[in-house]
């Protein structure tokens, strides 16, 4: 940390010589080709800036800080003023001085006096500089907050999502285990054929989904992993018709997210019926955009309003946590529904 903010100090401390560098150049310049005298115009300005400076960083650093940032205005205004007509006097003085006695050559008539339109005139253009100092600290202040503020936001959006992952992936591997489970009990055959395809599920849980973007032809492989090990449990009482159209090449979407609509419709739909279960799932390509539809029966065990508000538990919500915070709200649209006994999930999502 010590490292890092010495770095933005040494950055910062650059900045502020460039621009003092660059106005004393241009000031220089500016009041040579009026008096068409450079050498009066340099040491007058190697008087001025000096001034011009201490009263920057004393509004900047010390009465901005302690006065405006604590609502004190009044007293603000009060020593703001107090210090520019400090400096316009310590300015009169080292100029009367160190280089001419006509200290305001530029001024209606020659001045070797502190006159009040000497004052004036000094003050704001002072105060000009201040004020013009002041708006480009205040606006580089403004830009690195945003700048932080945005970090932030992407961080805790990161460590949202990362944790709204990890909910999900221990939820699939637990229905999992229970099947081998079950199978195991039974002594099935089937029992190895499972277990390899737990294996290629839970290695693209634990290390392909880390990002906030997987390939969508992982997402569709381990779906297609995960169905096959709801048939081997479910055998012939269950059947899944799964559709893909359009090109799914070089296409991107968060991971997990549409295996988080099918686990929950094994959960609801299948678990909780008796009998022969039909699943429908479709995947269309289209535009830049994934359309993506799932239906199930309707659990007969499950009043209709309880199912659509309570029974999705974390799947549901979750997902649409996720959606809310990776994508953008043009970016996706998801309705959730039923229609004759069936519950609908769709999904326009940007791929």
């Amino acid at each position: 940390m010590k490292v890092i903010s010495n770095q933005i100090y040494k950055m910062s401390l650059k900045h502020h010589l460039l621009f003092w560098a660059t106005y004393f150049t241009l000031n220089t310049l500016r009041w040579g080709s009026y008096f068409d005298d450079y050498l009066y115009s340099l040491i007058t300005n190697l008087i001025g800036f000096p001034i011009h400076m201490i009263l920057c960083y004393l509004n900047i650093y010390v009465l901005m800080p302690r006065f405006v940032f604590r609502k004190k205005y009044l007293k603000y205004i009060l020593f703001i003023l107090i210090a520019i007509l400090l400096m316009v006097v310590a300015k009169f003085n080292l100029t009367y001085y160190l280089v001419s006695q006509n200290v305001w050559p530029e001024g209606p008539e020659p001045t070797s006096n502190l006159t009040l339109n000497y004052v004036v005139e000094m003050f704001f253009g002072e105060l000009y500089v201040v004020t013009f100092v002041t708006a480009i600290k205040i606006t580089l202040d403004f830009l690195k907050e945003h700048q932080r503020v945005a970090n932030l936001e992407k961080a805790q959006l990161e460590t949202e999502l990362l944790f709204l992952k990890t909910q999900i992936s221990p939820h699939f591997f637990f229905n999992t285990l229970n099947n081998i489970y079950s199978l195991a009990v039974e002594q099935s055959k089937k029992t190895p054929k499972i277990i390899l395809k737990l294996s290629e599920l839970m290695r693209y849980l634990l290390y392909e989904t880390k990002g906030r973007r997987q390939s969508l032809e992982n997402e569709i492989l381990c779906i297609q992993n995960y169905l096959e090990l709801e048939k081997v449990r479910h055998n012939e009482d269950l059947e899944v018709n799964m559709s893909i159209s359009g090109d799914i090449q070089d296409k991107e979407i968060a991971p997990i997210l549409l295996l988080s609509f099918i686990e929950n419709a094994f959960k609801h739909g299948v678990k909780k019926n008796i009998g022969n279960i039909k699943i429908d799932i479709d995947l269309s390509i289209r535009k830049g955009f994934l359309f993506f539809t799932i239906s199930n029966p309707m659990p007969k065990i499950t009043i209709h309003d309880n199912y659509l508000n309570k029974s999705s538990g974390i799947g549901l919500e979750n997902v649409k946590k996720r959606l809310a915070l990776g994508y953008k709200e043009h970016e996706y649209k998801l309705r959730i529904h039923t229609d004759n006994n069936k519950f609908i999930v769709r999904l326009r999502i940007k791929v």
